[in-house]
């Protein structure tokens, strides 16, 4: 994926007046020839090793960390921002300038992202963040041109900036000192949700998320986990609950947490019924058994995320039913809401 994709990041990641961004690559333990091949095929780019796999969320707190610390010893500058971006993102030419922009701009803004479009076909949204995230009243994510597996067709229907809720971990701007006031993303979470709770966590702390459709990217995706796969299901599952259980208001914890309970019930036996995966309806079980093991070890963390919040209802946290619209009004597209 890196030898198809890096050379337009390292060809097009330029800041103001054409200075150069440094593009950096965080091994997070990888056991092929990764870096051998980086070394051969991108000598200017800036390696950043793991002694281990840490998953998607810790292995950037552990990059970002490690990175700081040799810019510290080397007396380099901090970086303002931090762009996470996966390996599978292809860019064009001053793709970057209208996210920094529209960043420069706006000081309340801690986080864009781009409008993602999809690399198999570039006149489709992507699926993984679309032109911006969204979740509803019990903490199902969906985006502007993507809800559930229904996929809109660009047709620049969502080209103004918007604010949302969670700004996709493919490709996420987020200034450096916001990162880290918020705690960074959740290395507990191993993969799965995490810039959700990330975004939702600045949303609550008055920091505003945003899409800047102006910037474009495309991604291929599906690189780490298909779907259909039970562990991919039991980190959606298992985090998706984590998340609403560190972040959702006291008046409203119970409530949603009772309808997930039945909500995730159904969707388990519905993968039986209709035969998708007996491993992914063990998934969902077990995802459910080992949140409620866990569920503890992030009373801190709640408490913490609540009493701090400025902000108790964050945009981009809708009031409706997603799976209502979709399944029984049939609304399947962001527009018809």
């Amino acid at each position: 994926m890196m030898q198809k994709y890096l050379p337009s990041v390292t060809e097009h990641s330029k800041g103001k007046d054409n200075t150069k961004v440094e593009v950096i690559v965080a091994d997070n333990g990888s056991t092929d020839d990764s870096i051998e091949m980086l070394h051969r095929e991108f000598p200017a780019v800036r390696i950043v090793t793991l002694d281990r796999n840490y998953g998607f969320a810790e292995g950037y707190n552990k990059a970002f960390e490690k990175l700081d610390k040799e810019n510290k010893e080397q007396q380099r500058p901090l970086p303002d921002y931090y762009l996470l971006l996966n390996s599978d993102v292809r860019v064009k030419a001053d793709w970057l300038t209208p996210m920094l922009d529209y960043m420069q701009e706006h000081s309340e803004v801690a986080a864009c992202q781009p409008k993602l479009l999809s690399d198999v076909n570039p006149k489709m949204f992507e699926y993984a963040g679309a032109c911006g995230g969204f979740i509803d009243k019990y903490g199902y994510p969906y985006c502007r041109g993507r809800i559930f597996n229904t996929v809109e067709e660009d047709c620049g229907q969502y080209d103004e900036p918007k604010e949302i809720l969670w700004a996709t971990g493919a490709c996420l701007l987020i200034r450096r000192q916001d990162y880290w006031n918020c705690g960074g993303l959740d290395g507990r979470f191993f993969a799965h949700n995490e810039e959700i709770d990330l975004c939702w966590r600045l949303n609550l702390m008055g920091r505003k998320v945003v899409c800047v459709p102006q910037s474009v990217a495309y991604h291929y995706g599906g690189g780490t986990l298909p779907k259909g796969n039970p562990r991919k299901a039991y980190l959606n599952f298992r985090n998706n609950l984590t998340m609403l259980y560190k972040n959702l208001p006291d008046e409203e914890l119970k409530s949603v947490m009772r309808w997930r309970t039945l909500l995730d019930y159904i969707a388990a036996l519905q993968m039986l019924i209709l035969g998708r995966s007996y491993g992914e309806f063990k998934a969902v079980l077990k995802a459910r058994r080992d949140f409620k093991a866990w569920k503890k070890d992030f009373l801190a963390d709640r408490t913490r995320i609540q009493s701090n919040a400025k902000v108790n209802s964050p945009a981009g946290r809708t009031s409706i039913s997603i799976l209502w619209q979709y399944y029984v009004k049939g609304k399947k597209r962001f527009s018809k809401l």
